[in-house]
């Protein structure tokens, strides 16, 4: 390819590490960050482009570097061994449902790039010299996607894909899924109209008619009584696909004008679904096509779901052995630590979202769940909360954006410890206040010293003229007392629906030697106890005690809110028992799924994914 200009756009982009996307050898010694690289990284992923890696090195050791730099939640599907390149990226492609000519790989060392195109026609490949020609032209693909939607999507198909390989048959998988699909039609199609656009003018491999329209030609078609239009939504057990399919017939002639999907859900069986569920009309297939339907087969391990009515199987005997009928949503609202629980709460059949801190556009973590962090996002001005979060770098654009007040689950689990830990910071002009840190006081330390922390995280944003602003404009209010915190909780269950339980996740009592945050037991002590007084007169809420299990320092890693491995399967045991209690009926449970999430949890992270 030519060094500035990629000759089809690029969807992926395929990283070598050792001289590429850092400088050095890491199995020689210590590499050097390339700071151009991880922004690049950085960049291009809020606009879209998905991020992986081929790289000659020992697992373990790379991810922990990568995780050291921060960035590696930013790629998916990292093939990092000791074989050869070309291969692993044609299996790798075919993996992520990408073709060749959308792609980029980078590698210092021409042989690869050669042998890489050799297996991959097409395959667009270039030295990392080349990157600061490139980098304009990457930085301007694709669109925004601040909220890394894209990645998302992919870190959903590397999960389906790991679990994949679980499976000796692949029918035994596609049943095990549980795949979930809910149609609209009429006009419930029209608030999507850009993204069917999008679908039918974008979408090749399964696209089955490649009739492409204009906005204008669609809003009129969806005016025209004889134009049946709907779209197809897809979730499984591992996650929400979202709108990823779109039909038209013409009733008139039982003709199919357009047939459209999106590559995520090929091998799951949905178009084939679809096509049935139309009554197998008249299709003229135009160009090549990832799938071939027939007019006789309806998959039997799909299950429809009624947008108003709720889960509803309509695929015979098969398919309701595994319908989501009985199934409960869980929304799990924590620590990043929690998704430990996930594999072990799937065990029990259980529906599971996670929502969890996560790193925002500066770098830096940000926690959703305190309590006074839920009240801004529910009763502040959107102004107000669109000020602090573009001045305070540590919020973020999405600081404010939470899955609570948006339904759609049937019991709520609820980690409460940020109000355990953070302090609240008191804007002196409007008195408003927000969480942040943790035994701390940022408006006493010193700027310089701490921005030099600040800068060796790779925070951004943090540098020492914004903590003396800070300092000027804030004053700390110390952590949420017991009261306020008693009170934040009321309030909570206020506004999740009554018939909604919550259940609560306490913390450990206990001493961590050589801990920076002094006072954190007892800390945990007050707000236990205030937690308990609130749950035991508060109307569907129940506390799972981590006492029980989490006793001594051994029992935690870094300090005390974060427990070892194997204890976070004995408290998804307690959590499940105490959900079958409140359902008043046990939940089911799959022995072989607890095994593979034990195993999973229990070997190093170099051979983890073989569980997942």
């Amino acid at each position: 390819m030519a060094a500035a200009t990629p000759a089809q756009p690029v969807k992926v982009i395929i990283w070598d590490l050792d001289d590429t996307f850092w400088k050095g050898t890491l199995s020689e010694g210590a590499v050097e960050a390339l700071a151009e690289n991880l922004q690049l990284v950085r960049d291009t992923a809020a606009r879209g482009i998905v991020h992986t890696i081929v790289s000659k090195n020992d697992f373990a050791p790379a991810e922990a570097k990568l995780v050291e730099l921060g960035i590696r939640d930013l790629f998916v599907f990292p093939q990092i061994s000791w074989q050869p390149k070309g291969p692993i990226i044609k299996q790798l492609l075919e993996q992520m449902q990408l073709r060749a000519p959308n792609a980029l790989f980078l590698d210092d060392n021409s042989m690869n790039r050669a042998e890489a195109q050799y297996y991959n026609p097409g395959l667009q490949v270039a030295d990392p010299a080349d990157l600061p020609a490139l980098a304009p032209q990457l930085r301007a693909t694709g669109k925004p996607d601040p909220a890394f939607s894209r990645l998302e999507q992919y870190k959903l198909l590397e999960r389906q894909q790991q679990a994949r390989t679980q499976y000796n048959d692949n029918l035994a998988f596609l049943h095990d899924a549980q795949v979930r699909i809910e149609f609209r039609e009429g006009a419930a199609v029209r608030p999507d109209l850009d993204r069917i656009e999008e679908l039918i003018n974008r979408s090749n491999q399964l696209n089955f008619t490649k009739y492409r329209v204009t906005k204008e030609e669609l809003r009129a078609s969806f005016e025209d009584p004889t134009r049946r239009w709907g779209t197809v939504r897809v979730h499984d057990r591992f996650g929400d696909y979202g709108l990823v399919g779109i039909y038209c017939l013409n009733t008139a002639t039982n003709q199919l004008e357009q047939l459209v999907f999106s590559c995520r859900i090929l091998h799951l069986g949905v178009e084939q679904f679809t096509y049935a569920r139309l009554g197998f009309p008249a299709l003229q297939v135009q160009g090549e096509v990832a799938t071939e339907l027939n007019t006789t087969e309806t998959p039997a391990w799909i299950t429809v779901v009624e947008p108003t009515t709720g889960p509803k199987v309509e695929a015979g005997p098969e398919a309701a052995a595994v319908s989501a009928a009985a199934r409960l949503r869980v929304l799990l609202k924590g620590g990043c630590d929690l998704g430990q629980l996930t594999p072990f709460l799937q065990a029990f059949e259980l529906d599971v979202v996670e929502e969890f801190n996560y790193n925002n556009e500066n770098q830096i973590p940000v926690h959703l769940e305190h309590t006074a962090l839920l009240r801004a996002s529910r009763e502040w001005p959107a102004a107000e909360q669109q000020r602090l979060a573009a001045a305070l770098p540590f919020l973020g654009r999405e600081a404010f954006e939470t899955r609570l007040w948006q339904g759609g689950y049937d019991v709520l689990v609820y980690s409460p410890l940020m109000d355990y830990t953070q302090e609240l910071y008191r804007e002196k002009a409007t008195g408003l206040e927000i969480p942040f840190g943790g035994y701390q006081n940022l408006t006493t330390v010193d700027p310089v010293a701490q921005a030099a922390k600040y800068e060796q995280r790779r925070f951004q944003g943090l540098d020492e003229a914004f903590l003396r602003r800070f300092q000027q404009e804030f004053e700390c209010a110390g952590q949420i007392s017991p009261e306020q915190f008693t009170e934040n909780l009321r309030w909570l269950r206020a506004q999740v629906p009554a018939q909604v339980p919550i259940f609560f996740l306490n913390g450990a009592e206990i001493e961590v030697p050589g801990s920076s945050e002094t006072g954190a037991a007892q800390r945990h002590q007050l707000m236990n106890q205030a937690l308990a007084d609130f749950a035991a007169t508060a109307e569907n809420c129940v506390v799972v005690d981590v006492r029980d299990f989490v006793q001594t320092p051994a029992d935690v890693t870094n300090n005390l809110r974060h427990y070892h491995r194997q204890h976070y399967r004995t408290l998804a045991q307690r959590l499940a028992a105490a959900i079958g209690e409140w359902r008043g009926q046990h939940l089911a449970h799959s022995s072989w799924t607890d095994l593979k999430a034990r195993a999973a949890s229990l070997v190093p992270g170099k051979l983890r994914g073989l569980f997942k």
